[in-house]
């Protein structure tokens, strides 16, 4: 919630009082991250790996969130027939350096350019990945279009369905995607944890871990004999479905946590099995003993 209105920039969690939460654009989360302004964010990981060179000893990735797909990919004119992977963006590279005295120029993405196109050794036979005569140089407008602008050679850009890239007449490489990106829960490594910092971040952990369960399950309930407890287990097993109180005692409903994808075959299995009524139920949140992102923050920032 937003204690100053919907324009205030500043906002609160209900029940924790010590907690402030800000509004800031996703590449500043990054930048905040980094230098342990902030303790939590919620922002892209392509954000994090390009605008923090050093990541993974800064900040912790805790959790991907599902929203806010984008790949990062190397792009290059379609009218390059003969270019579809990154060993023949290499010879291209090269050839130009010899012939015209000039370095591939890319665009966009600096420090993921630099990584990926950093030499990698050849793996399981197949040819090894890097560009060496090459240049990064900015791009005042919409990146897809620097090579149509002559400002650039190929691109690095992010895509979702890669629509606008096609429109610029441009192909992504092979093997040129750089990142799956996607919106990270992302914990800074550099923030000073005191102990009621730690506190309220496994609080906010274990909340974020018990609505994210809830979605991912759907609740069901039968009615079963108890005799038939050897059965419901092995039936549990297969479909990846919980028991979340235990084998059902005598007069009491069988209660499974069932992934959504699996709801239908559980149904169909419990009938078979001689299931009564069967109903299911949309989970609000499930509160876990040991929730595996409350055990990753921890890890990362130690205990309080």
């Amino acid at each position: 919630m937003q204690p100053g209105g919907a324009r205030d920039y500043r906002g609160a969690i209900a029940d924790l009082a010590d907690v402030e939460v800000a509004y800031l654009s996703a590449s500043e989360i990054a930048g905040q991250l980094a230098s342990g302004a902030i303790h939590l964010g919620v922002t892209g990981e392509d954000l994090i790996r390009e605008n923090i060179s050093d990541a993974d000893t800064r900040v912790k990735l805790l959790q991907p969130l599902g929203f806010g797909y984008a790949d990062v990919v190397v792009a290059v004119p379609q009218a390059w027939i003969d270019v579809a992977t990154m060993a023949d963006l290499d010879d291209v590279a090269d050839d130009m350096r010899r012939r015209h005295g000039k370095r591939l120029r890319a665009t966009k993405y600096v420090n993921l350019t630099r990584g990926f196109f950093a030499w990698k050794a050849p793996a399981d036979g197949r040819p090894g990945r890097g560009v060496s005569n090459y240049r990064i140089v900015e791009s005042a407008g919409a990146t897809e279009g620097a090579p149509a602008a002559g400002a650039a050679d190929v691109v690095v850009d992010i895509t979702t369905t890669g629509a606008t890239l096609k429109a610029n007449a441009l192909k992504v490489l092979d093997d040129g995607v750089m990142l799956k990106s996607q919106a990270q829960l992302v914990a800074s490594l550099a923030a000073p944890w005191s102990a009621s910092a730690r506190a309220a971040g496994r609080t906010i952990m274990t909340r974020i871990a018990a609505e994210t369960r809830a979605r991912a399950v759907r609740e069901i309930r039968a009615q079963m004999s108890t005799r038939m407890e050897r059965q419901i287990v092995d039936l549990a097993a297969r479909f990846d479905a919980r028991a979340p109180f235990g084998p059902p005692v005598e007069g009491a409903p069988l209660v499974l946590h069932a992934p959504k994808k699996a709801v239908f075959a559980v149904i169909e299995a419990l009938r078979s099995a001689g299931a009564g009524t069967v109903t299911v139920a949309t989970l609000e949140d499930v509160f876990e003993p040991e929730p595996p992102l409350v055990a990753t923050f921890e890890a990362a920032i130690g205990k309080a």
